[in-house]
């Protein structure tokens, strides 16, 4: 079955004054449905390559849109009008976990931000869930590449696409703003998850 554009859970001008409408209505329209018709070609390729030799050749395509999807279906769900709650971080195991290994949300918002911010070119900062350790941890990755190594639990898009039009190339700008729309329910729900599946307790 092919892949679809997700639709996106609010309208393209909620997150505005953070992000305005024009950015999200480019970012979801034209550059998460480029990947999906990407990834949609790459696996039609794939699925019809007669040899080895051209299956590797593909798999720079299906990692890139892949990836592309898959951090794009998750970041749309990682973000929230603030009528709507985005922004707030309620008591509960997100909060208590967020104590625990970074000392309490200013503390990660400011780690966050600077490790995301160093990106060299494009990429996506991660707050994700290491389940070996059990513990909330801070990574990236580069390009469309997916977190593999955690369960993200918070991605934020650094590609210049996701905030340019807006503040230009003043990333630290951008990444403040987004604060205000981080849907911290849909993150608590990701983590509870996780240390579910991992039979674990914060």
């Amino acid at each position: 079955m092919a892949h679809v554009l997700p639709d996106l859970p609010y309208p393209y001008n909620a997150l505005e004054p953070h992000i305005n409408e024009e950015i999200m209505t480019l970012h979801h329209k034209k550059h998460h449905q480029t990947y999906v018709n990407g990834l949609n070609a790459a696996e039609a390729s794939f699925a019809s390559s007669q040899t080895p030799k051209e299956r590797i050749a593909l798999l720079n395509a299906l990692k890139f849109n892949g990836g592309g999807h898959i951090n794009h279906s998750l970041f749309w769900k990682n973000l929230a009008p603030v009528a709507g709650g985005g922004g707030k971080l309620k008591p509960g195991l997100l909060k208590d976990a967020i104590d625990r290994d970074f000392g309490g949300l200013d503390a990660l918002k400011k780690e966050f931000n600077a490790t995301t911010a160093a990106i060299q070119g494009s990429g996506w900062g991660w707050l994700g869930y290491n389940a070996k350790s059990n513990r909330l941890e801070i990574t990236t990755t580069a390009n469309q590449d997916p977190l593999l190594t955690h369960t993200p639990i918070i991605g934020v898009d650094i590609w210049e696409h996701a905030f340019y039009l807006q503040y230009k190339n003043v990333k630290p700008d951008y990444l403040n703003a987004i604060w205000n729309v981080i849907n911290f329910d849909e993150a608590e729900k990701r983590l509870g998850d996780a240390v579910k599946v991992a039979g674990s307790k914060i």
